[in-house]
Parts: C-alpha cells; structure tokens; sequence
C-alpha cells in the first residue's frame, strides 16, 4: 500500500534548506517531489518519497539534527484539521488523544498510542506495517509531539525522558534545545514519557461553544474505510481543477506510482483520469451555476477551463443546453425540475 501525507509536513523545509546553504529543488526533484507541490493548499505527497527527502538533506547539509530544527516551530496548527479538532477539547489528555487517533488524517503511515500505568503516561511513536521512518522522520514525529504538549501545557514543560532506537548524533545541542536534558538512545522504542497527571490539566485553548461544531467537523474529515484510489484521485482532481497541475501525471506522482500504475488502478473500477475529470467537472458544475453569486467566468476558472466560451461549449455537450438556460429550469417550478441529466461522452 501506498500511505500519503499532507504536504503541510514540508513547511519550513525551503527556508531551513536555504539557511544551510543547499538548493532545496534538485533534492525534492531527486526522491520525486514536484516543487510546486508546495503551493498546492492542501495536498498530499507520498511517505516514501518524503522520508527519503528528509535523510537525503540531512546528508546534503551535513546536518544530524536536521529533522529536529524542522519541527522546532511546529504544533497543533501544522496537523490542520486535526489540531483544529483537538485544541477544542476540555484538557490535555483529550486533546492529545484526539490528535493520536486521528494522526493518519495527516500522515497516514505514523502510527501513535498513549499507554498509562504506575502514574506514568507514554507516547509511542510508530509506523504502519512494512514502513520505515529514517532518523529524520522519527525525530520530527516525535518532536512535533513534545511541541504540542508544550502548546497544551506551557513553554517550559519537559517530558520526564525521550526515547530513541537509533544512536546518538555526534552533537547533542538541538537535541537537547528542543526536546529537554533527558534523552535516551538505543531504545526499545521511539516516543516520549511524561507524568500522568500532567494531562490531567485543563486546556486553556479550548472553546466550549466550538466544540460540537468541531466533533462534526471531524465526522466530515473521517474517511471511510473502504476509500479506494478512484475516491483519493477525485479529490485530488476537484482540489487541481482551478490550477494548471490537474493531470494524470501530476496526480500520480502526488499518490506515489507513475502513470501507466495509476490507469491500473483506475481501470479496475472501469474509470479512466479523463472520466473522472469530467465526472468532477458535472458534480462541480451543477453546484456552481445554481449559485446566485458565482459569474460564469468565474465558475469556467474553478473547473479548469482556459476561457468561458471552452466551458460553455463542454456545458452544452453535457447538459444539452446553455449554463444559462439550465439555471432557469432548475428555478422554475416546473415539475421537469431536477431531471435534466448531464449525458457522459462516450469512451
């Protein structure tokens, strides 16, 4: 299986490639990240290629501790959705266990749970079965961590000791700088362990009006389990269309595989990327020309169209009449209302 993680897990990455003195762009072109990416909103990246992205700069820049002054600034606000969800819970407990359940709506490889005995609580930081994070990884998954509870808690809290599998870097000050003085390598684990009371605090960032709002916020984001690729490629697609990067190639290497595996994969559901485009393109269309404020120009831009007359022609085709003419059916009160049916072009 292929796992995914929102692009978000490159922020700052530029910026700290500069300040090291390295061109970030062939090394993100070299493990098969677009550049552009990055200025996608909120799209996603395959975990192979960003893992190996992330020890490959640490080697270019001769820096260990590179994931660590990556992470050094996050918290909650880089997981997105799901650090929206967990600020509004009550205490510390449940915001970090909001975050540890719902991690794979950021990163779909990391894997987190929180065990509790002996007035002890430990976060353990793991990956999906058959992935492996190098050093860089690790370290920025559990530094984001230690950041978060910092966030929670206050900017002086330190966990009672941090552990590591993998050995010590040759220089410990980072390290020590951001995730506190105790620190232990060659672990049995990778994770941090802190006093159980510790999450017993309340969250001071928490809004108690916000938080149904947020609970069904997060029954919207939760993806079904049986997500397959058509339904990850028709998101990718609807969130490309207003770009000039909505292609089979562009959305393929975004989901980790080449072209000719992504038609596989589409093939087996009997849906080819063009489908699928103008699959998305009808849904999109019909919700947008309904809307009073939206101008056709406008709405030809969100779908991908390079000029309105491109647009109007493919709406005719598809819907057998002018944008305009099937606003007005769908605002009379005929009885025909709603069952103009948008015809699909033959293969």
């Amino acid at each position: 299986m292929q796992y995914l993680v929102r692009n978000a897990v490159l922020n700052g990455y530029v910026d700290l490639m500069l300040t090291l003195g390295q061109d970030p762009l062939p090394v993100m072109r070299s493990v098969g990240i677009d550049p552009a990416a990055l200025g996608s909103g909120d799209g996603w990246l395959s975990v192979d290629s960003v893992s190996r992205l992330f020890e490959l700069s640490a080697a270019e820049t001769r820096c260990e501790d590179f994931g660590l002054r990556l992470a050094a600034a996050r918290g909650m606000s880089n997981l997105g959705p799901v650090g929206l969800i967990a600020r509004e819970e009550p205490d510390v407990r449940s915001a970090l266990g909001m975050v540890l359940r719902h991690v794979n709506l950021h990163n779909e490889a990391l894997r987190a749970r929180l065990v509790e005995a002996n007035g002890l609580a430990t976060v353990q930081v793991d990956t999906a079965p058959g992935v492996t994070f190098g050093r860089q990884g690790i370290e920025i998954a559990v530094a984001s961590v230690c950041r978060i509870l910092r966030e929670l808690l206050h900017d002086d809290w330190e966990p009672l000791t941090v552990c590591f599998v993998h050995d010590a870097p040759a220089v410990l000050g980072t390290h020590h700088r951001i995730l506190g003085s105790r620190i232990q390598f060659g672990h049995t684990l990778n994770g941090i362990v802190v006093y159980a009371r510790d999450l017993d605090a309340d969250n001071a960032m928490s809004d108690p009006l916000l938080r149904p709002y947020t609970r069904q916020y997060l029954e919207a984001l939760v993806p079904p389990e049986d997500t397959t690729t058509v339904d990850r490629v028709r998101t990718m697609i609807e969130s490309l269309l207003p770009t000039e990067r909505c292609s089979a190639a562009y959305v393929a290497r975004s989901l980790g595989m080449d072209r000719r595996t992504l038609h596989r994969h589409l093939a087996r559901s009997d849906e080819t990327f063009s489908s699928l485009v103008d699959s998305v393109r009808i849904d999109l269309a019909q919700r947008y020309v309904a809307r009073q404020a939206r101008s056709l120009t406008d709405i030809s831009g969100e779908l991908g169209f390079s000029a309105l007359s491109s647009f109007s022609r493919w709406f005719k085709d598809r819907f057998g009449c002018s944008p305009k003419a099937w606003k007005a059916a769908q605002d009379s009160t005929s009885p025909a209302v709603g069952t103009l049916i948008p015809r699909l072009p033959a293969d």
